[in-house]
């Protein structure tokens, strides 16, 4: 049984790691859809845990083609920059959100937008938790549209990323959820 964000956060912090319930490739590929009629207000959205390491934040670098050496350069980020240790990029945090509110979506569903804030400096040894609640739903043209707060909170709750989402998820025996998404009209 997952534990409740606040559960969670009590715990040591190598003990958090053994609550991540980010899914595998395969655990994706034959989820069951998550339907409107079965989340409810206050619901919690499974918690993705992220230990980042300075191997993580320099493939990023090099993926994104980020050169700022903050991200990989330990002595340039402490002695230069004044930083407590290299840090974790914003824009993996960024990646995150997409990621995890396309999983919960799957495989019929769609996460529509996100917008958030980048509120504290993360480095490699922070466990980060990437959760989500749901905040309320409405139904609009035959669509289940579902609004969450989400976050992104170290192993000391330190609330790094707040935000909200707007998902939508098809309603039980309603109709498809268009692909590519196009809005009802306000």
């Amino acid at each position: 049984m997952p534990l409740p964000l606040e559960e969670l956060l009590k715990l040591p912090p190598e003990q958090i790691l053994e609550h991540n319930e980010k899914p595998n490739g395969e655990q994706l590929r034959h989820k069951a859809q998550t339907f409107y009629d079965d989340v409810n207000e206050g619901d919690e959205l499974p918690k993705y845990i992220y230990k980042p390491t300075p191997t993580h934040l320099f493939r990023w670098s090099a993926a994104i083609e980020n050169w700022h050496r903050i991200h990989y350069d330990l002595d340039f980020a402490l002695n230069h920059d004044r930083n407590p240790a290299l840090l974790v990029q914003g824009s993996w945090k960024q990646s995150v959100v997409p990621q995890y509110l396309k999983d919960w979506t799957l495989p019929d569903g769609w996460p529509w937008k996100a917008s958030f804030e980048h509120r504290a400096m993360l480095v490699p040894g922070d466990i980060l938790i990437m959760w989500g609640r749901v905040t309320g739903k409405h139904e609009k043209e035959g669509l289940g549209f579902v609004d969450l707060e989400i976050g992104m909170k170290t192993q000391n709750d330190i609330e790094s990323m707040p935000g909200r989402a707007t998902v939508v998820l098809p309603i039980r025996g309603g109709r498809p959820i268009p692909y590519p998404f196009v809005p009802p009209q306000e």
